[in-house]
């Protein structure tokens, strides 16, 4: 599930589209596969989901098997973040796709056998979700080589209807399956399916990344990662917005089993088509978004989601006949798409490239976390108060939710995250070790009094980027002697960090420290100062 960014042959010149990606070999060939791979995965889901509601009618049970596949993304999508940065992406995908393929021969030999127990398949569904999480950010990271910048958004757009276009057919195909031979061959045919993944990545020859000596290591980058995530406010509104909006939406995929069994009499065929229902109407929600984003904010899109999301609950919790849910699986099928490309777009508009992976990994932690959780807690309130009691509860939390964060903004995303460049290499001595730390920066100013709150207004937004950018410490101080000299502190881990920082530091910050520039009144530009821990004496 990633291509080969081998530099190819310059496909023929054609207008810009949305399905301009396909022109690149590298991204065609994996797309394919990454759809059939997919279509594998939902069919093994689909048995794995229907198969507990044969092993165990509780519905804390089939709660467990979805919160399984959940829970390690968000134990690990941070890890798999970094990894997807440090490591040889080709050969850590082709490791993971292997990791998926023994999950599924492993239930299907026990489903075959017929010694297959809940305990045993929520640990392979375990396994199973370690490997998602590992894979995840990793197949978002690896978009930008398989075609050219002005093709990325185009791709990542492809990539999200090829998910839907296997969420349309695996989970219909693997209902079938089930319906008709069991589930040994449902999850069979998943492991044929990392063939197609396996052999297209052995087929992308993708080139050694360029030497760098500034590259990060794993627990560096863990924790800067981890920095610029508790630094960016306008993450956190991302975060926050995402974590309530899946927490109650995640009831309907939670309790979906046993909805189609209990409430509507359906079969493990009819489950397939009403999850097939629901990538339909991703596809068609994916379809019609360009024109909903015409008349509507992404503050707008979201509420809409939840509200259509909100109301397919409370019907279904009426017990609908078969053909009216499989129309409103539609419509939350759309909902759901809505709300996914929303809060991603918008995260991936505020993210620099610097840290774009690992900041992307927090949010799928608490996506997924937020999903494990709701599934957890809607599995337990439909044990103790019923299903439908469930969800009219979830419905109504949603509603609510929704409405009350409606007036917590989502970031515009307009700023230029491109770097800046702007910031002069440091003057030093003698050649620096870059493992050498703490580094203590001190930049000079002179600042009227007059203009003094404005300055650390403006200082204190900046403080937000010297933060994001690896700062772990940071403030301003007062001559006492002098009140008009006023020194900017901030202290980084490492000498290398400080030199990251003056590559990370984009268009956007420039413009902040030029509003903090505004306010100083000497003759020259602030005096700035590098200062290192010094050595001790059995090193020199």
């Amino acid at each position: 599930m990633t291509s080969p960014a081998a530099p190819a042959p310059q496909p023929p010149a054609a207008p810009a589209s949305s399905f301009a990606p396909f022109r690149w070999p590298v991204f065609a060939v994996i797309w394919a596969a990454t759809v059939i791979g997919n279509i594998g995965s939902f069919m093994r889901d689909v048995a794995s989901s229907w198969l507990v509601t044969d092993l165990s009618g509780s519905p804390a049970a089939v709660a467990l098997v979805q919160a399984a596949a959940t829970l390690p993304i968000f134990l690990l999508a941070i890890p798999a973040g970094v990894l997807s940065d440090i490591l040889d992406r080709r050969r850590f995908l082709i490791a993971v796709q292997l990791l998926l393929a023994c999950v599924s021969a492993s239930l299907m030999v026990l489903s075959h056998t017929g010694v297959l127990t809940v305990g045993l398949l929520v640990g392979l569904t375990f396994i199973g979700g370690i490997g998602a999480a590992l894979m995840g950010p990793t197949w978002q990271a690896i978009v930008p080589e398989l075609v050219p910048r002005s093709d990325v958004r185009s791709a990542i757009a492809l990539n999200s209807l090829g998910i839907n276009v296997a969420r349309a057919i695996g989970p219909a195909a693997g209902g079938a399956l089930l319906a008709a031979f069991g589930a040994s061959i449902a999850y069979g045919a998943d492991v044929l399916s990392y063939v197609f993944v396996v052999g297209a990545l052995l087929w992308w020859r993708r080139p050694a990344g360029a030497d760098d000596d500034l590259s990060e290591r794993f627990f560096g980058a863990f924790r800067a990662g981890l920095r610029y995530a508790r630094a960016s406010h306008d993450l956190h509104v991302v975060l926050g917005r995402a974590a309530v909006h899946f927490l109650f939406a995640s009831a309907i995929w939670a309790l979906l089993p046993l909805i189609a069994r209990r409430l509507l009499g359906g079969d493990a065929a009819f489950y397939g088509v009403l999850l097939g229902a629901v990538g339909l109407g991703a596809i068609g929600g994916a379809l019609l978004l360009p024109r909903l984003r015409a008349r509507l904010s992404a503050d707008g899109l979201l509420l809409l989601s939840a509200v259509i999301t909100a109301l397919v609950m409370a019907v279904l919790a009426a017990g609908p006949p078969q053909a009216l849910a499989v129309v409103l699986l539609l419509l939350v099928g759309a909902a759901w798409i809505a709300a996914l490309t929303t809060l991603n777009g918008v995260a991936q508009a505020i993210l620099p490239n610097w840290v774009r992976g690992r900041a992307l990994a927090v949010y799928l932690t608490v996506f997924n976390g937020a999903m494990t959780v709701g599934s957890l807690c809607w599995g337990l309130v439909a044990q103790e108060t019923g299903i439908r009691a469930a969800l009219l509860i979830s419905a109504a939390g949603l509603a609510v939710a929704a409405a009350l964060l409606h007036r917590v903004r989502l970031p515009e995303g307009e700023a230029d995250l491109m770097p800046s460049n702007h910031w002069p290499e440091p003057l030093t001595g003698e050649e620096v070790e870059h493992d050498r730390g703490p580094v203590l920066v001190l930049i000079e100013y002179r600042v009227a009094r007059a203009d003094r709150a404005a300055f650390q207004q403006a200082a204190d937004r900046f403080g937000e980027e010297r933060r994001r950018d690896g700062a772990y410490a940071c403030g301003i101080t007062e001559d006492a002697a002098d009140p008009e000299r006023l020194v900017e502190w901030f202290m980084v881990e490492s000498w290398a960090e400080h030199l990251r920082q003056h590559k990370r530091v984009s268009q956007a910050d420039a413009d902040l420290q030029t509003d903090m520039l505004r306010y100083h009144i000497g003759p020259e530009a602030p005096v700035v100062r590098h200062f290192l821990t010094l050595e001790p004496p059995a090193r020199r």
